[in-house]
């Protein structure tokens, strides 16, 4: 089986393009699986139901989240409706939706956990403990397992990464749109990659239009964020994996995407 992560994607261009690429990558590639970070997709940051639900008819079979997933109020009712989007996993048992899910794929269920870390951002429960919590839950009732650390500190996920290898069989870092350069199988048989960058316009500064935001450090006053549209290019990760007869996971190798 071969899984793809995708990172953040940035804008409503990028989800368009993402409908004209997404399924020949898939085809050519031979992808059976794919999850992809869309808390930045819809203008103004956040994500709008009718987005996400282009995303998931693009070729996306999980949607995963962080931050800014409760930006657009109308996605609520989304989350708590559809299985295939997740925000992060610590938050608040009261909020929207959830923060894990199971899924069929070719005769295996998956397991897509969703987690934000807490250095540089919201202080939210304990990500290992919450992680901790899904995975005695659902112990028994899944086959491959992945979870999405959406963290600012490349530490914390690194920790996560070693706290859970052999534990979890795929574990990628989303936030930064920076894709880092330390894809691996750790030493425990789990598939990581630190962060797996963006999905958007890649002369941008974070799919931001660069010179707002070199005004903005330049200056130090308020600007108006504008997404670039120009260039649109696709970060992520291939993860290779094999299942034997005895349900044992092996990942075989982890490369760098993009598209």
């Amino acid at each position: 089986m071969k899984i793809l992560a995708l990172g953040d994607i940035v804008g409503p261009k990028s989800v368009e393009e993402l409908g004209k690429k997404l399924w020949n990558y898939r085809k050519e590639n031979k992808i059976d699986f794919v999850v992809a970070n869309g808390e930045n997709a819809s203008r103004g940051n956040g994500l709008d139901p009718d987005s996400a639900q282009n995303i998931l008819d693009y070729g996306v079979d999980v949607i995963t989240s962080g931050n800014h997933i409760w930006q657009k109020n109308a996605l609520r009712d989304f989350l708590d409706s559809n299985k295939n989007i997740v925000r992060p996993v610590n938050f608040p048992s009261t909020s929207a939706g959830n923060g894990y899910t199971v899924v069929d794929c070719m005769g295996y269920k998956i397991l897509v956990i969703n987690v934000s870390g807490t250095i540089y951002m919201e202080s939210l429960s304990c990500p290992f403990e919450a992680v901790e919590r899904v995975l005695e839950k659902e112990n028994g009732r899944y086959d491959i397992s992945i979870l999405d650390v959406h963290a600012e500190a490349t530490s914390e996920k690194y920790a996560l990464a070693r706290c859970f290898d052999g534990k979890i069989n795929v574990i990628f870092g989303t936030h930064t749109h920076v894709p880092t350069a330390d894809n691996q199988v750790l030493p425990g048989g789990t598939g990581y990659i630190t962060d797996l960058g963006m999905c958007g316009p890649k002369n941008s500064i974070l799919g931001v239009k660069s010179e707002i935001i070199i005004e903005k450090l330049r200056t130090k006053m308020p600007v108006r964020f504008e997404f670039d549209d120009e260039n649109i290019v696709f970060s992520g990760a291939v993860f290779d994996i094999d299942v034997d007869n005895f349900g044992k996971v092996t990942v075989n190798s982890v490369k760098r995407a993009e598209f």
